[in-house]
């Protein structure tokens, strides 16, 4: 037999409702900018091998490799992630090779940067 219900119970589910709209709320916004990290990260890295490769071909130069990196970043992620690119000379089990380095902000709210931490590829 069920017992009829006092008044005291009535009226959870607003804020029982709140409470988790809030947490889900939250945990989605901070899976989109993990995702978005990842993906500027992985952007910045096929970028600079990209170059990298584009550099150590017989007819170009290493300055033809920078500016495909930079071209690359700036369509993938913008403008901004393509002020730092450093590229050198490099041997590599004994054959010539290429070194890219790319330096860029660290995206801390959507594309908005850190001041101060950087990405490195």
């Amino acid at each position: 037999m069920s017992r009829p219900s006092s008044g005291r119970d009535r009226g959870n589910a607003p804020a029982e409702f709140v409470l988790v709209g809030a947490l889900l709320v939250a945990l989605t916004i901070a899976v989109l900018q993990l995702s978005l990290i990842v993906h500027v990260r992985l952007v910045l890295q096929a970028s600079a091998w990209e170059g990298a490769r584009h550099a150590s071909y017989y007819n170009t130069t290493l300055s033809d490799g920078v500016a495909l990196t930079r071209h690359l970043i700036r369509h993938g992620v913008g403008e901004r992630y393509s002020e730092n690119v450093a590229v050198l000379s490099t041997t590599v089990a004994g054959r010539p090779g290429v070194e890219l380095r790319v330096e860029a902000p660290f995206p801390a709210l959507g594309r908005l940067p850190a001041s101060g931490d950087t990405l490195e590829s």
